[in-house]
């Protein structure tokens, strides 16, 4: 049989490996051990040391109840108590007898000490004694030293600040997971703080655990080929990229996908945030840096992922006037002098992952470093299926099909546009504490349902209370924009509407989008349109509009402004674009047009925005009939579906089949709320 080698945690040392200055911990032990068992078993013989004042140490002289008086440094009066004296008076004298020991030895006879503050009162006090007694008293003249008080005297700061040292130094070590010893933990403080992961044990996470992500999977699978075949691309003369740079929104899976990488090849993985290497000691960050690649180094091939790298390759000179002296901008500096020095031949990738890929510094981006890009975007109607089975897979649902609360993947896919990985696994999550609420033994469809509706829209707050007229109010307002998006070509269509309180919202409607990877014109102003019907719809019932508009008018300028200066969609300003991709418009001082320009801008924006209240006003007066007939059935049933709104309206002629047979009753996925100014 083969000899197996030796396993390494993941601080690249033996588990029984023991720590450095355990041997001192040791004898620390031994001594406080010691101290506690004589202190149990032989306390009994230690004499007892009591002070008194001259009253009562004048009583003993008169008895001649003292054996010797002892004065020490002219301060302290020692007075040792005749033993047959303090056994024949145990009562006055029981201050300073001590125990019995446990052998059966004689009682301890202790010592009382007086402070005699001038050595010539004493002598004085002592005569008057002498003279009423007409016994001479003697007493004895020493010199003592404390060589303990000496000590501390002499020695004791430089022991405080060996004390100190030695507890920083165990306390690092801990923090760095049990490496260095002695003073090595205090003064490594700048190592690297990365976690290490198994690719066999702890990281055993692979493709196949990665739902959806067809595109970036695909490009990543070259990193994985080069990490377990890197001989076919050397021989050929070909480098492969040093660094990848996962980018896209939050929770789409960048973290999972770099584990998946390191699983897939069976390669050591090291784990890090972009926010571990900064702190707030000057050359720490560096020093980190360095700690990192040279573990790395050693364990090639292997990965090397930096999460929320933004937080220290932020583009140089942005965000203070500290210069080149920043600690963030040292540490940036060191990254890219590392990532420099590997060679085509070291075999260690780093991945890298944000969402603000547009703040990173260019040096960064630059070929040779991170010179590879994969943008991880939000998941399909596919990716969504498949990520809900990953996540459904420990949950017990409703799996069959004939039953009125199956659950349907697909059906739960075509609900949640726009949503990401973690979304997803949040509503699987929330769908099975819904249920557990409601005792039920297995998660349904109206429990996915409800769970959408609690994180989008927030919790129902049926306790707030709301007089008649404001719920009539609302009821016309969110009746409005369902009315209008109904009747719009390319507004979104309803799913659900309801004047029931939900966060801050006192009546929310949910719409399901079309999933559109371009949107033209008339797209986004159909868009405004439903979004100003609800003030409109207030103007037209009672003459006068409410703040209750707040969010809709917010989300319409912005649309306008978007379509006027980004989009070059504006007859006015042209085919002209402001927006700014790289994000240096952030810190800019000035806007890149002139104040005429501003003026057209302003102007065009409140044009488009006047424009879509007047047709949302015209269409509204002319569904007149059917908009009260909507608001008086939603202020009754505080909820209404879709097919409350296609029994009064009718069907929507620009749906295909499809879209009305799908039963979309309650699905939350964007909303348009009313809110409280």
């Amino acid at each position: 049989m083969a000899e197996q080698p030796e396993r390494k945690s993941a601080n690249n040392g033996s588990r029984n490996e023991r720590p450095k200055g355990s041997k001192l911990l040791y004898i620390i032990y031994g001594i406080l051990m010691i101290g506690i068992a004589y202190a149990l078993f032989g306390g009994g013989g230690t004499p007892q040391k009591q002070a008194i004042n001259w009253e009562r140490l004048q009583g003993i002289l008169e008895r001649h109840d003292y054996e010797t008086i002892t004065v020490i440094n002219q301060e302290v009066a020692e007075v040792r108590i005749r033993r047959k004296a303090a056994l024949s008076d145990t009562a006055a004298y029981a201050d300073i007898l001590g125990k019995p020991t446990l052998g059966g030895g004689p009682r301890p006879i202790g010592f009382y000490t007086y402070n005699i503050g001038s050595f010539d009162h004493f002598d004085r006090e002592l005569s008057v004694v002498e003279a009423k007694t007409g016994e001479h008293i003697s007493y004895k003249i020493e010199t003592r030293s404390n060589a303990l008080r000496e000590i501390l005297v002499w020695f004791g700061p430089l022991l405080i600040f060996f004390l100190f040292f030695w507890l920083m130094s165990a306390w690092s070590r801990r923090q760095m997971g049990g490496e260095g010893g002695g003073f090595g933990g205090l003064f490594g403080m700048g190592k690297s703080t990365v976690k290490q992961y198994d690719a066999t044990k702890q990281n055993n996470i692979t493709f196949k655990d990665v739902a959806g992500l067809a595109g970036a999977k695909e490009e990543v699978m070259e990193v994985v080929d080069f990490l377990k075949n890197p001989k076919h691309y050397t021989d050929l003369g070909g480098k492969i990229p040093k660094g990848v740079l996962l980018v896209g929104p939050p929770g789409t899976g960048k973290t999972l996908l770099a584990k998946a990488v390191a699983g897939e090849a069976g390669v050591p993985f090291f784990s890090m945030s972009g926010s571990d290497f900064v702190e707030m000691f000057v050359g720490v960050g560096a020093s980190r840096v360095r700690g990192l690649f040279e573990e790395a180094k050693k364990k090639s091939p292997c990965i090397v992922f930096i999460d929320e790298i933004d937080a220290v390759g932020r583009a140089r000179g942005r965000g203070g006037f500290a210069g080149g002296n920043d600690e963030r901008e040292n540490t940036l500096n060191q990254l890219l002098t590392e990532m420099d020095g590997f060679s085509s031949t070291t075999n260690v990738i780093v991945l890298a992952a944000t969402n603000r890929a547009d703040v990173l510094d260019k040096a960064l981006m630059r070929a040779g470093r991170f010179d590879r890009q994969i943008y991880v975007e939000l998941p399909d109607l596919e990716e969504r299926k498949a990520i809900f089975a990953v996540h459904m897979k420990n949950l017990k649902i409703n799996s069959n099909p004939e039953s009125e609360g199956y659950v349907d993947k697909e059906f739960l896919a075509k609900q949640t546009p726009g949503f990401s990985g973690a979304d997803i696994a949040n509503v699987c999550n929330e769908a099975a504490l819904c249920a557990a609420r409601k005792n039920k033994k297995q998660i349904e469809k109206q429990d996915f349902l409800d769970a959408v509706d609690r994180i989008v829209g927030g919790l129902e707050k049926r306790t707030k209370v709301l007089t008649d007229q404001e719920k009539h109010t609302i009821a016309y307002h969110e009746s409005g924009h369902a009315s209008v998006s109904w009747l719009l070509q390319w507004a979104n269509p309803l799913v659900k509407v309801t004047i029931v309180p939900r966060g801050k919202a006192l009546g929310a409607a949910w719409y399901l989008p079309e999933e559109r990877q371009i949107t033209t014109y008339e797209q986004m102003f159909d868009e405004m349109v439903s979004l100003m019907a609800g003030r409109a719809s207030e103007e037209i019932v009672y003459g006068k509009i409410s703040t209750g508009a707040l969010n809709d008018i917010e989300r319409a300028t912005k649309m306008a402004q978007a379509l006027v200066t980004y989009y070059g969609m504006s007859p006015e300003i042209g085919n002209i674009s402001f927006y700014d991709s790289t994000g240096q418009s952030e810190y800019a001082f000035s806007k890149p047009f002139s104040e005429k320009t501003a003026e057209t801008i302003d102007r065009e924006v409140r044009r488009m925005v006047e424009e879509a209240y007047a047709k949302a006003k015209e269409l509204l007066l002319s569904h007149r009939e059917q908009l009260d007939q909507l608001a008086s059935q939603l202020y009754e049933k505080e909820v209404l579906f879709r097919e409350d709104l296609e029994r009064i309206y009718g069907p929507r002629p620009w749906d295909t089949p499809a879209d009305a047979e799908e039963p979309v009753a309650q699905t939350e996925v964007s909303t348009s709320n009313s809110e409280e100014a």
